[in-house]
């Protein structure tokens, strides 16, 4: 009776926390959220420098830097770009960040915890998935430009990340200063937005090259999508 009784438990709270997943998701469509990261600092009483701006307001190179160096298939998968996954977990040492798309680092930071795990990959490919079917892709890559954490202390979104290093609004962003951010969102606290090494600039300047030959592709994409 207890085993059926915990049992019976477990199958109702995995149901609820469904049922509170897909609201949310839901409500996050046409809401500004917030990503577990900020939550975390919230609780424990450390300051939030993030200023939401709606994708017409983020300049188009940043935008197309961001999916450039996160996500090139972004466009064209369902939420999960199952070719790099699979080369990824083919490698000794299981799925690392190359695998992951916009749509599953939005669910990480929306929903999940920020350190690896394959449980926490297990969950996130799902809620990428729902998160894509759900969200169109113009939704998907405002949201992850809004909550993604750009620095230290709290820094999170585009607009206050350019506010900081470039003391400008994010909709002025230069082509080469869109580059210098999107390749610092692996690890901004390494590859510092301010002081960008030489590593740094290289990878800068073949996404603002690359950025550049995609042309308006980006620009359809995103405005039927």
């Amino acid at each position: 009776m207890v085993v059926r009784a915990l049992l019976g438990w477990m199958i109702s709270m995995a149901i609820l926390a469904v049922l509170v997943l897909a609201g949310l998701i839901v409500l996050w469509r046409y809401t500004p959220p917030v990503s577990t990261l900020m939550l975390a600092r919230y609780a424990t009483l450390k300051p939030v420098v993030r200023e939401w701006r709606p994708l017409e307001s983020i300049s188009p190179h940043l935008v197309a830097a961001v999916i450039i160096a996160e996500d090139g298939q972004f466009c064209r998968h369902n939420g999960i770009d199952w070719d790099a996954l699979d080369d990824q977990l083919n490698r000794q040492g299981g799925p690392r960040r190359g695998a992951s798309t916009i749509a599953m680092q939005t669910a990480k930071n929306l929903f999940l915890w920020p350190q690896r795990s394959i449980i926490r990959k297990g969950l996130e490919i799902p809620i990428a998935m729902t998160i894509d079917f759900v969200w169109p892709k113009r939704r998907i890559i405002e949201v992850y430009l809004n909550i993604a954490e750009w620095g230290e202390g709290g820094l999170f979104g585009a607009q206050a990340a350019a506010k900081r290093y470039f003391r400008r609004e994010v909709s002025a962003l230069t082509r080469g200063q869109a580059a210098i951010m999107a390749t610092a969102l692996p690890n901004p606290v390494l590859r510092r937005v301010d002081r960008p090494s030489r590593y740094h600039r290289r990878l800068a300047r073949i996404i603002e090259r690359r950025a550049r030959a995609a042309g308006p592709w980006l620009d359809c994409c995103l405005l039927y999508t």
